[in-house]
């Protein structure tokens, strides 16, 4: 298993290149690339060229990290067809640069519409048609997030889905600040991925269903907007043992494939600090939970 930096956080304190030597200063062996304006943004065509590309695995090596995985949020579930066909250029464009880095993980979101589900779904299988062809021949896997206001959201729901698309290289992320909005509990939803868990994310997060919705208010009354955190082990509702102990049952541990990525967004001001601490987390809760 790899223990991964998610250098969100750092977005606006350091460059692209500067994030491997980074992540080995916070003690940290791997990176997870995700959306940033100069390598794949959100939504839009990669802006990263074969130099640049080049030029960060250069600085990975010379910082000894690797790149765990490649987190691209394209849209390729959209309903709207110009929006899906130009997501299906983009992510291939993505794919060769993962491959040009080196690495076979890459994990995202449906990135559907969940006001247009049926929609999204039939739009999402489309694009799996043109680009699992290319997924399967360059030896890459591909994990993906049933992420809240998505056409899916539920755990077992997203599996259901991915698992249809009838690809070994397909398969599935759990995010641990995503608890309460996947519904299922973690051990049917392990139960049912079983080794296709390939990515989980590590953040907390509180449980919106508590004091009878009430957890925390958003405004207007009935708004359909989601709301989750990404903070620290320990500040939020997630049952950290049960977590922990769920993916050694699983096996995710003894796989070499498996990425395990610190995910906090709440606290850029202490994000040195809070990554540090995390792996502290990450690493004593893996060895405890295999003990």
């Amino acid at each position: 298993m790899k223990i991964a930096l998610d250098p969100t956080p750092f977005h606006h304190t350091h460059s692209l290149l500067e994030f491997p030597r980074l992540a080995a200063e916070l003690g940290f062996e791997w990176l997870q690339l995700t959306p940033h304006a100069d390598f794949i943004p959100f939504f839009n065509h990669p802006k990263a060229d074969d130099d640049l590309v080049a030029r960060f695995r250069k600085e990975c090596e010379s910082a000894g990290v690797g790149v765990a995985s490649v987190l691209p949020v394209l849209r390729w579930s959209s309903p709207d067809p110009d929006a899906r066909e130009a997501a299906v250029r983009y992510w291939k464009r993505a794919i060769q640069i993962t491959v040009d880095l080196g690495v076979q993980q890459m994990n995202t979101e449906f990135s559907g519409r969940p006001e247009l589900a049926e929609e999204s779904e039939r739009a999402f299988y489309r694009s799996m048609e043109e680009l699992v062809p290319i997924i399967e021949s360059e030896g890459i896997n591909v994990s993906i997030d049933p992420h809240p206001d998505d056409f899916v959201e539920q755990g077992l729901a997203g599996w259901r889905v991915v698992r249809g698309v009838n690809s070994p290289n397909l398969g599935f992320v759990y995010v641990a600040p995503h608890t309460f909005h996947l519904e299922d509990p973690m051990p049917e939803i392990l139960d049912a991925v079983g080794d296709r868990l390939r990515v989980v994310h590590v953040a907390d997060t509180m449980d919106h269903h508590r004091s009878n919705g009430l957890r925390y208010i958003t405004n207007p009354p009935g708004t359909p907007a989601r709301v989750h955190q990404h903070l620290k082990i320990g500040d939020g509702d997630v049952d950290w043992d049960a977590f922990f102990g769920e993916l050694h049952r699983n096996g995710f541990y003894d796989r070499e494939e498996s990425v395990m990525v610190t995910s906090v967004f709440a606290e850029n001001e202490n994000a040195h600090e809070v990554s540090r601490y995390q792996l502290e987390q990450m690493t004593q809760r893996v060895q405890k939970a295999r003990s």
